[in-house]
């Protein structure tokens, strides 16, 4: 079994499209993969959990929320739009090929925190 799957199946940690296309070797996208960004995640491949909240920013205007669950196989998810707020994004370290590992947070577009 992979060490990102629950069952051999489902693939748990990916976090970019990038990474999405090293895992799953049959992935196939239309237009931007990375449109909405990970904002955070947790998972557990042992107990077959995985809750994540992404964010798709509309530039000057606010952001598009979805938050995913997923537990046995089952899968809820909700989508919200939050005005007036943009994706931060923190720079944390490089790694050895390059590739930044960020943090991303909601803030307000208006300045105030």
């Amino acid at each position: 079994m992979d060490k990102n799957t629950t069952d051999g199946k489902k693939t748990l940690g990916n976090t970019t499209s990038n990474g999405a296309t090293k895992n799953v070797k049959d992935i196939v996208f239309w237009g931007n993969g990375d449109l909405f960004k990970l904002i955070g995640k947790a998972s557990s491949k042992k107990e077959g959990w995985m809750k994540s909240t992404k964010a798709m920013e509309i530039e000057n205007v606010g952001c598009v929320v979805q938050v995913t669950t997923q537990q046995d196989g089952q899968v809820a998810e909700s989508v919200t739009f939050v005005p007036m707020v943009k994706i931060e994004e923190i720079k944390i370290e490089e790694t050895k090929t390059g590739n930044e590992v960020t943090e991303r947070r909601l803030v307000s577009i208006l300045g105030m925190e």
